[in-house]
């Protein structure tokens, strides 16, 4: 009886402490609104913001962490098809919380043609409502935004399959180019 009642005081500090913990984080932008724009640096050092890739398409994923399994997947996966994104007029932006030097071993290691863009401080997550704060480390969650010419968010992916993703978005980014061409 004590061990029971024990161990469900346990458990309600822990889901009070996670409450706490996660704190209050903004919401995803909505689908049709503008993108919230940024300033961050990719793994060579240089400055990237949203507004100067105003004319073209933007696949901006947010991602955990470099160098793990999904997250190596779903870059490499990016990388594969980055010709049919270039022919669409179309870059590729991934962020995620790790630093500059983290991500240049990243994009070295797998060789990644696109840029990685940091967020040490989660200001860019927090503001596309994709942080996750465990209260002793916070990280992106995997979560796609694909952002239209014109600067507003055309399709927000919440569910991401690293083995999968690449191609999702290359079709949805042909089906907005023949809606908004015909």
């Amino acid at each position: 009886m004590n061990f029971t009642r024990w161990t469900m005081r346990g458990a309600a500090v822990a889901a009070v402490a996670l409450i706490f913990c996660t704190g209050a984080m903004a919401e995803a932008p909505a689908v049709g609104g503008a993108a919230p724009d940024f300033r961050l640096q990719d793994q060579k050092g240089d400055w990237h913001t949203l507004e100067q890739y105003r004319g073209q398409w933007v696949a901006l994923y947010f991602y955990p962490k470099d160098d793990t399994p999904g997250c190596t997947t779903e870059a490499c996966n990016f990388r594969d098809n980055i010709f049919a994104f270039r022919e669409r007029d179309a870059v590729i932006l991934g962020i995620s919380l790790d630093d500059v030097e983290s991500h240049q071993e990243f994009a070295d290691k797998y060789s990644l043609p696109f840029s990685l863009l940091s967020d040490p401080e989660a200001e860019v997550a927090d503001r596309y409502g994709v942080v996750t704060n465990l209260g002793i480390t916070k990280f992106a969650k995997r979560q796609t935004f694909l952002i239209a010419p014109d600067g507003t968010i055309a399709r927000h992916y919440e569910k991401v399959d690293p083995d999968t993703h690449s191609k999702e978005i290359l079709d949805d980014l042909v089906a907005f180019q023949e809606k908004t061409s015909s």
